[in-house]
């Protein structure tokens, strides 16, 4: 019995050490990382212009099934979910759900109420506004919470745009402009740690929506592209889990409470 009592405490030790480790370890976003996932980006945004078909979801049975069954499609670029890159990871998800008995116009409208997200999205959103709007370009802030394990809680500002393409087809682009880690939230000492140097969970977040109205309801799409720190090798085994989970589980998140809030109208 001794033995195993030892044999516990020492694996907690092992997974202990190394989590408290991560949390007080911070990083710094060089350029050369930002350019590799600028590059990205711009291959990326180059791919979606040029792409035939208007739904990712199109010509995948698999998704129609699944979205048309109340449900959610996400999927990753590749099969590891991310992107090495010198000093950090790019993460890209891409997912689809169908919303029955709702309009085009209905789910634009939703998704540009940004001082509404709080609600709509949280608890992952903690606070949101439209900071400015002129025609269909908007300046926003929300202030998000991402909890695997650990809570890091990020204050971070988009530049996004809303194009209606036709009567049943409209699509828009959130980029990040800015993203800062809070430290010591909701305490009387919070700050926040200047951008890029931080823990590295997210220093770059970029969505792609698309929409088409038909069968029914309003097929939405989302494709999500964020940079976050590379895995130091004495963590690797802990922490590549949590920071390529975050991001598919975000998604999948942020696609149910669209989907739920529309319902609810």
């Amino acid at each position: 019995m001794r033995r195993i009592c030892y044999a516990q405490i020492s694996v907690s030790i092992l997974f202990v050490i190394p989590l408290l480790a991560f949390d007080v370890a911070t990083t710094r976003l060089e350029p050369q990382t930002t350019q590799a996932f600028e590059k990205y980006v711009k291959s990326r945004e180059a791919e979606m212009q040029g792409r035939g078909r208007f739904l990712w979801c199109d010509g995948k049975q698999a998704c129609h099934s699944t979205v048309k069954q109340s449900d959610v499609m996400v999927d990753s670029r590749n099969s590891k979910g991310v992107y090495e890159v010198p000093g950090g990871l790019i993460h890209d998800w891409q997912g689809a759900t169908f919303v029955p008995g709702v309009t085009l116009d209905e789910t634009l409208a939703l998704l540009r109420n940004y001082d509404n997200h709080k609600q709509v999205y949280a608890p992952e959103v903690i606070d949101s506004k439209l900071v400015s709007r002129q025609g269909e370009h908007n300046k926003v802030y929300l202030r998000l919470r991402k909890k695997k394990i650990i809570t890091v809680i990020l204050n971070t500002e988009y530049d996004t745009v809303f194009e209606r393409v036709d009567a049943t087809h409209g699509r828009s682009r959130s980029l990040s402009t800015r993203i800062t880690e809070v430290a010591d939230a909701d305490s009387k000492d919070e700050h926040e740690l200047p951008p890029g140097e931080d823990h590295g969970f997210m220093w770059r977040l970029n969505s792609y929506w698309r929409f088409e109205e038909r069968d029914g309801g309003v097929y939405i799409e989302c494709e999500a592209i964020s940079l976050s720190r590379g895995v130091p090798a004495l963590l690797s085994s802990l922490m590549a889990p949590i920071l390529r989970q975050l991001p598919r589980e975000s998604l999948e998140k942020t696609l149910l409470s669209t989907r739920r809030a529309l319902m609810g109208r």
